[in-house]
């Protein structure tokens, strides 16, 4: 595979290592067209470069480089119910959702871009009660299937575990003694690859990602199928 996308340059990690230090809508209104030249254009970018190769693996998830409105999110911070009231988040993310999702709680494939690292894959976060059930009564009906794919050795190698805040206790309907009770306690189903944040400067972060995406797509059918979705 070859990289139509450059990577990023080192002036989008410098301005999140200046805007930690300056978190503060004075600084920021200061460096609004920095922030869009350095960093929403260039994420705009890696969005339209990645396009046709997601659409290749999961034809039914959007790729958006619009930057307003589209795949990449906000850098606004909700502060409302936050004792954290700083008001720009600190890193860089974009989502590929499915296309029936209209918000971050609809299957997509994530990328995350922080000074303390990048992390890429695919998944669900906090689904609502109704999908989170489907989900689980997928897994507890598939079993055989779901552990085809997350017990996978190319899985296993490429991705650092099932992700997502979990109950501590079992959910309704299932026994504590349930062989896949673990799995099962997520509320939120994702799988992630991390890498330094320096690798967004190689001409060869697009394809990494790229490759990841395509080992998360069994995972990635799983939870689709699971809401009743088409993959």
């Amino acid at each position: 595979m070859t990289s139509d996308f450059p990577g990023f340059s080192q002036s989008l990690l410098t301005f999140y290592e200046e805007l930690v230090a300056n978190n503060r809508r004075e600084w920021f209104n200061a460096n609004k067209q920095r922030y869009k030249d350095e960093v929403v254009y260039p994420m705009s970018d890696f969005i339209s470069a990645i396009a046709p190769h997601l659409e290749g693996l999961a034809p039914y998830y959007v790729v958006d480089p619009r930057p307003t409105g589209g795949s990449m999110f906000r850098i606004y911070r909700d502060v409302r119910f936050s004792k954290n009231k700083t008001p720009y988040k600190e890193h860089l993310a974009c989502q590929f959702r499915h296309q029936a999702g209209k918000n971050a709680h609809a299957p997509g494939f994530y990328v995350h871009i922080a000074l303390d690292g990048v992390r890429f894959g695919g998944g669900v976060w906090m689904p609502p009660s109704p999908k989170l059930k489907m989900i689980r009564d997928a897994i507890d009906e598939k079993q055989e299937t779901w552990l085809s794919v997350t017990q996978d050795p190319d899985f296993l190698e490429t991705f650092d575990g099932l992700r997502g805040d979990s109950l501590k206790r079992a959910p309704k309907g299932y026994d504590i003694d349930h062989p896949l009770i673990e799995d099962l306690k997520n509320k939120s189903f994702f799988i992630m690859k991390s890498v330094p944040a320096e690798n967004i400067k190689s001409p060869h972060f697009l394809n990494d990602v790229v490759e990841t995406f395509e080992k998360a797509v069994p995972f990635m059918r799983f939870l689709t199928n699971s809401v009743e979705l088409p993959f």
